[in-house]
């Protein structure tokens, strides 16, 4: 046998598992639907065998394979459960291992996400998304465009934290200052808007100039001042298990006793310290999701749990719309950013897409409050 056929029977072997691993989700390795991946080299099953969801990652960002739906993709890998068939890697294992002994989530380590993602460019994010900058699940009840479904969440979020002229609102991880600007113009609040990114401070500063709001460069462990509400919309994921106690100490502190605080989060399904490392290295740096129990073991004592709201399959919807935004606007963004950065994009917003559409991550709205509202609270849908 020359070294030429051994190593083509090996890549029809490594081939052979990939297409077999696959087949229960329906999806085939050259075949001719949209969901089928299309190999582009030949050693791309192999490396995710071996490396898993970074290798999986990683190769697509180099070319090695394509697919023209990439949500449909991992909708029914994740509805099939092949997420959890991959061999689990040494570098996973140690991955978990030092989340349990050491605070990924540190103060020191706290700003990373910011450099990495946050302060990727405005540019980027003013084209993708909407005219409020939220960077956060829409809700689509009504609503039949990516505008108009952030401006009901905004909404929908004063509604619920009851916000009246006059009061005080903290706007924990403030983003670019859309929530700031609505909450100010609309319900006559004055603002503080914290955030661990220098591009989303300059921006939300701009925008709410003329404005009672304060945007500041912070990390959240040094509050320590009174809100008649507080809010934190897309933040909480960066928190991490290790810290939830203290987050929700300062919460409970700065809150006044009649006050309201709303939590939008992404959550889990399963209580896993266990990140994605694709997402963990490219995308957001010591993230860690929050299961429904981890929350509720954090609150305890804390806080009286008003109201839970599930509208995770939102998500589907506003990611798939900042997909096309963000290819459509391709154009005027590639003289600032390679080609690899294009790929890589597309697949975070398409895979991220394809996760909630299969229910395997949830969108939470809690409303929280330090005693509990007299004769209980109306929250508003």
């Amino acid at each position: 046998m020359t070294a030429e056929n051994y190593l083509e029977m090996h890549r029809d072997r490594w081939f052979q598992l990939v297409d077999n691993l696959l087949e229960p989700a329906g999806i085939r390795l050259n075949g001719a639907h949209c969901m089928d991946i299309q190999v582009r080299n030949p050693l791309f099953c192999k490396r995710v065998l071996q490396q898993g969801s970074l290798g999986l990652g990683e190769s697509y960002m180099e070319g090695w394979w394509d697919c023209a739906r990439l949500d449909q993709l991992f909708e029914r890998v994740l509805r099939a459960g092949l997420d959890r068939q991959l061999p689990a890697r040494v570098g996973d294992l140690l991955s978990v291992l030092a989340v349990r002994l050491f605070n990924p989530q540190s103060r020191r380590r706290a700003w990373q996400v910011g450099e990495v993602h946050y302060d990727l460019g405005n540019d980027l994010f003013s084209l993708m998304l909407d005219s409020h900058m939220q960077y956060s699940c829409g809700y689509w009840a009504k609503a039949t465009t990516l505008e108009q479904a952030q401006q009901d969440k905004l909404r929908l979020i004063c509604e619920k934290l009851q916000l009246r002229s006059g009061q005080r609102l903290l706007d924990i991880g403030c983003g670019w200052g859309g929530l700031a600007e609505y909450a100010a113009r609309h319900y006559g609040v004055s603002v503080v808007g914290i955030t661990i990114s220098r591009e989303q401070q300059q921006m939300a500063q701009a925008r709410c100039r003329d404005l009672p709001v304060e945007i500041r460069l912070q990390d959240y462990r040094d509050l320590n001042e009174p809100f008649d509400a507080i809010v934190s919309v897309g933040m909480f994921e960066h928190v991490g298990p290790k810290n939830y106690p203290h987050y929700f100490a300062m919460v409970a502190r700065c809150l006044r006793g009649d006050g309201l605080f709303l939590l939008h989060s992404i959550g889990s399904n399963r209580s896993d310290l266990k990140v994605d490392p694709w997402i963990n290295r490219y995308i957001f740096p010591n993230g860690c999701l929050p299961s429904a129990a981890q929350i509720t073991r954090a609150i305890e004592g804390e806080f009286v749990l008003e109201d839970w709201h599930n509208f995770g399959a939102d998500y589907d919807r506003t990611l798939m719309a900042w997909l096309a935004r963000f290819q459509q606007s391709w154009p005027r963004l590639n003289d600032h950013y390679p080609p690899r950065f294009y790929r890589m994009f597309s697949y975070y917003l398409a895979c991220c897409a394809g996760a909630f559409r299969a229910r395997d991550i949830q969108l939470w709205q809690l409303l929280l409050s330090p005693r509990g509202v007299a004769g209980g609270i109306r929250v508003p849908r």
